[in-house]
């Protein structure tokens, strides 16, 4: 049991163990934000048939998430949670090997509405306690929704602090390719050889016969490059790719959008960068469900990242009804 736990056990609080299902995921905004196309007059589709970006060197930087409801204190949740990112640099000789780390664990629960026995020990264990301010009492899926977000600002700062550095630190002939957003970033949305890939797509950035040119968008093709007109702290340019068929399957099978730095340089140089990310799908990411969607570097990196991760924060298979000894 852990020390601050068991305090507030001692305190008044009740013991609990759920792992929500989504304790490693990343969310992406729902909403129609609009697009201003920067490459030819509007929206259209390019096939991948030049030549290929060929860095020296690529570190690649991603980061996961882990959160569980370790007790209550009435209905507001004592929450454990545990966010890391890790960079692995791909030198000539073609291995990852991990450059840089970081890792935050910290107890979430919303402190004002605490008793004030079970307050006094979370303050006096020294955890590192992040308030959810916003929640007050009342349906726990609340909590748990603010909690999630919570977790996943602090998995994207953890992320930043590991990749702004590196990319500080970037050779000439060297990239850096981030999972997720470069826009959240100044040093990253402003550097010459930074990518960031997103696999989700809540946003929407057009309507009508240019929403389905992306969003049926060919094998091997990508679409023009444009520029998010709400996107984030810093101005981004950004383009569809589709690393896979998608008949068969769903609209979004295969499907990643790119960011890169908001400067005529990227739009010269997308089909070849779009080029370069095609080949990074070899070896395949399976056993992982979003393989069509992740580069293998990248779940090169979340695997190092989940083999390190602590283990009573995963979601234990089978059944969650109480055992009857029978």
């Amino acid at each position: 049991m852990l020390a601050w736990l068991d305090a507030a056990l001692a305190a008044g609080a009740v013991p609990a163990s759920f792992v929500p299902d989504a304790s490693g995921g990343r969310s992406d905004a729902a909403e129609v934000t609009g697009a201003d196309v920067v490459e030819g007059t509007g929206l259209a589709t390019h096939p991948l048939n030049g030549t290929a970006v060929a860095p020296a060197a690529v570190t690649f930087v991603d980061g996961i998430q882990r959160w569980a409801v370790v007790g209550y204190d009435g209905v507001i949740p004592l929450i454990r949670a545990y966010v890391a990112a890790a960079a692995r640099r791909r030198g000539p000789d073609r291995r990852l090997r991990t450059v840089a780390e970081q890792s935050r664990t910290v107890v979430m629960t919303a402190s004002r509405w605490l008793s004030p026995p079970v307050r006094a020990a979370l303050e006096n264990s020294g955890v590192d306690l992040v308030d959810l301010e916003d929640v007050e009492p009342g349906q726990p899926g609340r909590a748990l929704t603010a909690a999630g977000l919570r977790v996943e600002r602090l998995r994207e700062a953890v992320e930043r602090r590991v990749a702004e550095p590196l990319a500080g630190r970037l050779a000439p002939d060297e990239w850096l390719v981030l999972d997720g957003v470069l826009s959240d970033s100044t040093t990253l949305a402003t550097h010459p050889r930074a990518l960031g890939v997103i696999k989700s797509h809540g946003a929407q950035y057009f309507t009508g016969e240019e929403l389905q040119r992306a969003l049926t968008l060919e094998d091997h093709h990508r679409t023009s490059v444009f520029q998010p007109k709400r996107h984030g702290a810093q101005p981004v340019y950004t383009w569809y790719l589709r690393l896979w068929p998608w008949q068969g399957h769903d609209l979004l099978y295969g499907l990643i959008r790119v960011e890169a730095r908001a400067h005529p340089e990227s739009v010269a140089r997308a089909g070849a960068t779009a080029a370069w990310l095609v080949t990074e799908r070899a070896p395949l990411s399976t056993p992982d469900a979003r393989f069509d969607r992740l580069l293998y570097p990248i779940h090169d990196v979340e695997t190092y990242l989940r083999s390190r991760a602590p283990r009573d924060l995963v979601a234990a298979p089978g059944s969650r009804l109480p055992k009857t000894g029978t």
